[in-house]
């Protein structure tokens, strides 16, 4: 029986470190390897003449694109975070919206979400951003949904926010498109340790999540993120961080505009709502685990704080899932 080939197309933008890319190829042709077939045909180009060469002096094997090379099936556009984009060739726009019109997958790993962004097609559409980036890509393209999702596949457009979540994206890709045991070898080869879903959030160092340098504050919200089965109290908390009670509601009020309790609560609400979404524990399980004491408890915290019960929020997802599978399909 014959196997599908993929024609696939890596486009990186001047400046971009090769290494955006290598996750993704490293997956490609390990499946190529595992699956003993080509499945995936690979090239890598750039926008202009100049080799790509990274700073540590190694060379990725690509050649200038042009417009009669538009004649892959799949196409991602690559940037970092160094050399973001400030604009998208007509050719290559073109390219991008032809695939979507053929119900083919376009893509953007990290930094190439900005062209892509740019020639509209994102628009009312859900994409992956790196954190670094989000604020001020959410201010230059309102109207794109963006997200610090690991990645996401919203309606034939796919993005990565990045370094190890465009192995994440890719494996998953693998694993829909041809087999989800193919997918684990190739994992296992590779030595990833687990598979992680797209809606699993980007891991934001505590600094500049919390957007602040003091150390109480750093220390009572680590304290808060080892202790969401069995909640601390305030007064524990203060005690850990060696500060009073009423010290440690003024930083959060300085910092956070919050109180401890508040942001203690917003904090396990989350870790609630990424179980619900990525696990299949029922309800009252990841209530307990998120520490709260009671099922009518846990869903009237989770509704006041998403609007929305965890029941319903979980099927939501569920309908969403099976509505891009069968667009997919």
């Amino acid at each position: 029986m014959a196997v599908e080939l993929r024609r696939v197309a890596f486009v990186l933008w001047p400046g971009t470190h090769p290494s955006a890319v290598m996750p993704a190829l490293a997956v490609l042709r390990s499946a190529n390897r595992m699956a003993e077939a080509e499945l995936y045909s690979v090239e890598c180009f750039t926008l202009d003449d100049q080799p790509l060469i990274s700073d540590e002096g190694w060379q990725l094997p690509a050649r200038p694109w042009s417009c009669e090379h538009a004649t892959h099936d799949r196409l991602w556009l690559v940037a970092d975070g160094v050399a973001l984009p400030s604009s998208l060739p007509v050719g290559l726009a073109n390219q991008c919206r032809n695939l979507i019109r053929a119900g083919q997958v376009i893509g953007a790993l990290e930094g190439g979400v900005y062209p892509l962004a740019m020639s509209g097609l994102l628009d009312d559409c859900r994409c992956a951003v790196h954190w670094r980036m989000i604020d001020d890509f959410r201010e230059r393209f309102p109207a794109v949904l963006a997200g610090s999702e690991l990645f996401v596949q919203d309606r034939g457009r796919m993005s990565s926010s990045g370094g190890q979540a465009t192995q994440d994206l890719f494996l998953a890709l693998l694993a829909e498109e041809r087999d989800p045991d193919l997918a684990a070898m190739v994992a296992e080869e590779l030595v990833v340790e687990r598979l992680r879903d797209g809606s699993e959030r980007q891991r934001v160092p505590l600094r500049n999540r919390l957007g602040s340098t003091h150390p109480k504050l750093t220390q009572a919200v680590i304290l808060m993120e080892s202790n969401i089965e069995e909640p601390l109290t305030t007064d524990e908390i203060a005690r850990h961080v060696c500060v009073s009670r009423r010290q440690l509601e003024r930083i959060f009020k300085q910092y956070l505009n919050s109180v401890p309790s508040q942001y203690y609560l917003e904090l396990r609400l989350n870790r609630a709502r990424q179980l619900l979404l990525q696990t299949s524990k029922s309800i009252i399980q990841i209530g307990l685990s998120c520490g709260f004491s009671s099922g009518p408890h846990f869903s009237s915290a989770y509704r006041n704080c998403f609007g929305i019960t965890p029941r319903e929020d979980r099927n939501q997802r569920r309908a969403q899932q099976a509505m891009d599978v069968a667009s997919r399909a």
